[in-house]
C-alpha cells in the first residue's frame, strides 16, 4: 500500500500564494504519476494538476494554467503545488493522489488518496 499526507493548506487572501505538499511513504514503484485533485462543496471532485515522477511530465486544469506549478523531489517522495494568484473560486479541499500508469486527469483511475487539507481564498 502507498500512504500519502497532504499538508500545506490554510486560509489566504484573494492574490496570496500557499505550497501544497503531499508526502509518500509504504510500497514504492518503478514509476508513478502524482496528481492533485480539489473538491469544493457541492461539487464533484476535480483535476488540478499531475506530474510524472520519472520524467517530470506535467499536466495541469484550464482553469490553473499561468498560476499552479507542480514539482516533486524524489529523494525525498515528496510533491508540492505551488499556488499563486489565488482566487476564491480555488476554495476546496485539496487532495493528492497516486497512480502508476499516466497523467490521467479521471479521478477513478487514481488508486491512492490523501485524506485532503482544505485551502480558503478569502475575497
Amino acid at each position: 500500500q502507498v500512504q500519502l499526507v497532504e499538508s500545506g493548506g490554510g486560509l489566504v487572501q484573494a492574490g496570496g500564494s500557499l505550497r501544497l505538499s503531499c508526502a509518500a511513504s509504504g510500497r514504492t514503484f518503478s514509476d508513478v504519476v502524482m496528481g492533485w485533485f480539489r473538491q469544493a462543496p457541492g461539487k464533484e471532485r476535480e483535476f488540478v494538476a499531475a506530474i510524472r515522477r520519472s520524467t517530470g511530465g506535467t499536466r495541469f486544469a484550464d482553469s490553473v494554467k499561468g498560476r499552479f506549478t507542480i514539482s516533486r523531489d524524489n529523494a525525498k517522495r515528496t510533491v508540492y503545488l505551488q499556488m499563486n494568484s489565488l482566487k476564491p473560486e480555488d476554495t476546496a479541499v485539496y487532495y493528492c493522489a497516486a497512480n502508476q500508469v499516466t497523467l490521467t486527469t479521471s479521478p477513478s483511475r487514481y488508486p491512492y488518496w490523501g485524506q485532503g487539507t482544505q485551502v480558503t481564498v478569502s475575497s
